[in-house]
């Protein structure tokens, strides 16, 4: 049976869908737009039997997440800003040694302390390579507030079936944002746990070996009566480092073909209106609500007009573009940054489409107007 209606912010939802998904371990360390998160984790943790720790800092709150997961439990953080980028070392350690954990960034201005109330877009690209090296990374943007309770329980599903951190990338608007919400019982949820290795059937437990073939090793958690070793330093199938060059090829292909394999799994994202339009806007977040509402007035005066809502960034869903009907010119990149996911979008379409930007990133929302302006000046020139 679902919840009865309420009236919920963003922040509120995710810890909702965070704790809905099995999560028994937060530390975090306060941070505006995200603080609401860690205040409701530490009261309604307790009340479920987790643990929630404020740490010192954001270096050490990812650290803890880490070692918890490792311990047994699903663990989250959320920050903003400075703190994700503190955040971003460690991050490269549960890459590297395949730790599930979910990092919630509500984005604020930036860089550097920035606009630390003000909306913005700015860490997408961060949240892909914000960490050095090849890497796997998943990365959600939720753009309403029931949609941040339902991809904060992806973010824990895909996190632990893969075996990969997920970021949920929210925004200060979605954060803060207030909206009627009916949340669903609980028992009608898909929750996915991490696979096991069942000890009965191997002699050696090797903490990195591709059991079952599908580039994802089963994990033993910490205090289960199996040591094993866990390093940042690239390893081997049992957990120790290793300079040969066929071991250091093995693992990050592995690594990164267990997301790429899986791809059309992982990525989520919605068209709208996209059958005959001659115009396609691409959007997340906050920002693609006003693009909603812009496309509908823009159609209701007869231009063609679509949008692809993105609810997964990373790993980025070229599927959506290769889909788009023969009728497309023109492809818009809405977003709240000076322009980080157009090349990417670009680098999708292989040429078929004219690509044009719509940026804002002055601390304010991007609103409908704009939006049906820049169609007007695309349709007008291209």
């Amino acid at each position: 049976m679902s919840s009865i209606p309420r009236l919920m912010q963003g922040n509120e939802a995710c810890i909702e869908g965070a704790i809905a998904a099995g999560m028994r371990f937060y530390a975090g360390y306060p941070i505006t737009p995200s603080t609401e998160i860690a205040e409701l984790a530490a009261e309604k943790l307790p009340k479920v039997g987790g643990k929630f720790i404020q740490m010192e800092d954001e270096i050490a709150s990812m650290g803890a997440v880490i070692g918890a997961s490792l311990a047994g439990l699903k663990a989250m953080t959320a920050t903003s800003g400075p703190g994700f980028s503190l955040k971003q070392e460690n991050i490269g350690f549960a890459c590297l040694t395949e730790v599930p954990c979910v990092i919630v960034n509500v984005q604020r201005g930036g860089p550097s302390t920035g606009q630390p109330t003000l909306p913005a877009q700015g860490d997408v690209m961060q949240a892909r390579w914000g960490t050095h090296g090849d890497h796997p990374i998943i990365v959600l943007s939720p753009s309403y507030v029931r949609e941040a309770f339902d991809l904060t329980v992806r973010a824990f599903n895909l996190s632990e079936k893969y075996r990969v951190p997920c970021i949920l990338l929210m925004d200060e608007v979605v954060g803060h944002l207030r909206e009627k919400v009916q949340l669903p019982d609980p028992a009608s949820l898909k929750i996915i746990n991490r696979k096991k290795v069942d000890l009965s059937k191997i002699s050696i437990y090797n903490p990195y070996q591709d059991y079952d073939g599908d580039g994802i090793p089963p994990m033993v958690n910490f205090g289960e009566g199996v040591p094993y070793h866990v390093t940042g330093l690239i390893h081997d199938i049992t957990g120790f480092p290793s300079t040969k060059p066929e071991v250091t090829e093995y693992l990050i292909t592995r690594l990164m073909r267990k997301i790429y394999n899986n791809i059309d799994e992982i990525v989520e994202y919605e068209n709208h209106f996209t059958e005959d339009a001659e115009t396609i806007i691409v959007s997340f977040g906050s920002t693609a609500r006003s693009v909603i509402r812009a496309v509908k007035i823009l159609r209701s005066e007869g231009e063609k007009v679509g949008l692809i809502r993105l609810k997964t960034i990373w790993p980025f869903p070229k599927k959506a573009f290769r889909e788009l009907p023969s009728t497309v010119r023109n492809v818009i990149v809405a977003e709240m940054n000076f322009g980080q996911l157009i090349e990417t979008v670009e680098a999708a379409c292989e040429g078929k489409f004219n690509i044009f930007g719509l940026n804002k990133y002055n601390g304010e929302l991007m609103n409908p107007d704009e939006v049906i302006a820049k169609v007007r000046e695309v349709n007008k020139n291209a």
